[in-house]
């Protein structure tokens, strides 16, 4: 099985747009160390990653069971399930650090005992321990677990060139409008990003240019 990282191995020194978006950034191995210290957040920092990766908001990740796990009409693992907040389908290929987290809590005593697919704690819950993630991997952020669905449209799908029309329905979207939305919070970073480098490129004395 490849390595396995952690969220605070990826997330650390992150920072998220206005909207929250989780980006990927390196951070030093003592971070690991003190999450290995505390046993609530080594067995639960894997599963905003598992929305990360899936788009599903807490409440639909929280009633999945192993039933929703099928194969696609590619002969691939997917996730069919239905949104709680919208009652519209929707429909996941399960990429490869999806399945390792499956894999991960696949004999997990809470999903075993509850016939869940993941152990996953009250929203609440969550969120508190997102928020001590992020004081021990000093991100200056707040981090909350719906910013992974926020990720999964902008940094995961849209950024890697998957059609807008494809991420409307593993989101669960009834209106394409709603996904558009992810849309133009990149346009704004792109142009954030441009703004950042035309400052780069500017010079104090332009040389002068003869025109032809």
């Amino acid at each position: 099985m490849a390595r396995q990282e952690s969220f605070c191995q990826l997330q650390s020194q992150s920072q998220r747009s206005r909207t929250g978006i989780f980006n990927r950034r390196r951070n030093p191995n003592h971070h690991q160390q003190r999450l290995q210290n505390r046993k609530t957040l080594a067995s639960t920092r894997y599963l905003p990653f598992f929305c990360c990766f899936t788009g599903l908001a807490y409440i639909d990740v929280k009633n999945l069971t192993k039933s929703h796990i099928s194969h696609g009409i590619d002969g691939e693992q997917w996730i069919f399930t239905h949104r709680q907040k919208t009652e519209s389908a929707s429909k996941i290929r399960i990429l490869p650090v999806t399945q390792m987290i499956i894999d991960k809590y696949e004999n997990h005593p809470q999903s075993n005992n509850e016939e869940k697919l993941l152990p996953i704690l009250s929203n609440q819950k969550m969120n508190a321990y997102l928020k001590e993630i992020a004081a021990i991997c000093n991100i200056n952020k707040e981090l909350t677990f719906h910013i992974a669905r926020h990720t999964f449209a902008t940094t995961v799908t849209l950024t890697n060139g998957v059609p807008i029309e494809s991420v409307s329905k593993m989101l669960g979207h009834k209106n394409l409008r709603t996904t558009q939305h992810y849309a133009k919070v990149l346009d704004r970073k792109v142009s954030e990003d441009m703004k950042i480098l035309k400052d780069k490129f500017t010079v104090n004395t332009p040389m002068p240019i003869k025109k032809v």
